[in-house]
């Protein structure tokens, strides 16, 4: 490998996000179980979330967006100003939650910086992934952050022009096999992935992977017993 720039994904990669989600949407579900099974409610949010990528993005703000909009509809307009506050009030525990790192993850910025180019390649909302970075401690180990509105092929593209390099001398480590992995690959790059034990249900995939510029891991320490 000619690698000169390794590129993390920051939510589930660099320190805990979905399981944040997941607590909120109990506490949604529990608030609007009077209206609708916990399986409805699921599979009504989960609809809403997806239509709404296009116009909010991912992110927090735009969840709890769609959450106001389920309860919404599922209650056929009928929720009280008083449920809407409370899940906005959900939304901002989300927003004010501490950075809490993943195991080996500063251990393999240290390791690797001045070695490579280290970059932070992920999606979300601009000034959420800012405040998470900024108060995950980890800003002075990379040599540029891009947040994008979608991780695709064009994106990943971009950053390589932007970095000036090849698509062959960028590695991208992540735990979305969908918006980590596969665009790498498909350009030319090289995939790390990271699994990490819940994974939102838009980002899973069902087929395997075979390509000999994939990797995957269980801890991503062991990424620098070939790096």
């Amino acid at each position: 490998m000619d690698l000169k720039v390794i590129a993390f994904d920051a939510d589930d990669t660099l320190w805990v996000n979905e399981p944040y989600f997941r607590q909120t949407e109990e506490q949604f579900y529990t608030l609007l179980s009077g209206f609708s099974s916990q399986h409805e409610l699921e599979r009504d949010l989960l609809k809403i979330e997806i239509d709404n990528l296009a116009l909010y993005g991912y992110g927090i703000k735009g969840f709890i967006l769609s959450m106001i909009e389920t309860a919404l509809h599922v209650t056929d307009n009928k929720i009280s100003v008083e449920a809407v506050d409370q899940i906005m009030q959900l939304g901002k525990q989300m927003l004010n939650q501490p950075i809490e790192l993943l195991d080996g993850v500063e251990d393999v910025l240290k390791a690797l910086k001045g070695k490579y180019r280290l970059v932070v390649a992920t999606k979300g909302d601009l000034l959420d992934q800012e405040r998470k970075l900024k108060k995950s401690g980890l800003g002075h180990y990379f040599h540029h952050i891009e947040i994008m509105s979608e991780k695709d092929d064009a994106n990943y593209q971009k950053l390589i022009r932007h970095l000036d390099i090849q698509p062959k001398e960028l590695m991208m480590v992540g735990n979305s096999l969908k918006s980590d992995i596969l665009p790498v690959l498909k350009i030319g790059g090289y995939g790390v992935h990271v699994p990490y034990h819940i994974t939102w249900a838009h980002e899973q995939i069902e087929h395997t992977i075979e390509d000999e510029k994939f990797k995957s891991v269980e801890r991503i320490i062991e990424i620098l017993e070939f790096l």
